[in-house]
């Protein structure tokens, strides 16, 4: 599986990337701002996205309207991931296209499977991309 991270936080990209790569198997693509990922999103055609809420410039849910406005990137499966607790703002988040919101900190032992499940819940897990033994 192949997952674009896009935080603004060093910090947090490491961790994941890590828990993803190492942990989960999976090939890890960071962009350290919106318009980093929406540039790495076209050009990686990542399975499913990681996108940070709060970013300074173009924000997670500006990122996202943008992704879905390219045809190339519209269909890639965004799922957020945030320090704050907006599950009041989630439908807003969905009814943009998100999956999901998961808060951080993250546990980076459960991230893989999380992802996976939010992708299977959702239909949005293409078969050949499942977790590497």
């Amino acid at each position: 599986m192949k997952i674009l991270i896009i935080d603004d936080e060093e910090d947090t990209r490491s961790i994941a990337s890590m828990s993803l790569g190492l942990l989960g198997g999976a090939d890890v693509i960071e962009a350290a701002s919106g318009q980093e990922g929406l540039v790495k999103a076209a050009e990686e055609l990542p399975d499913v996205i990681i996108l940070d809420l709060m970013m300074p410039e173009m924000d997670g849910a500006q990122t996202l309207t943008n992704l879905r406005k390219n045809p190339i990137t519209e269909n890639i499966p965004v799922i957020f991931l945030t320090v704050k607790g907006m599950f009041e703002e989630f439908d807003k988040l969905k009814e943009l296209g998100a999956l999901a919101v998961l808060t951080k900190p993250f546990d980076p032992t459960l991230l893989t499977n999380q992802i996976i499940d939010i992708l299977k819940a959702n239909s949005a897990l293409k078969p050949e991309a499942g977790q590497k033994d």
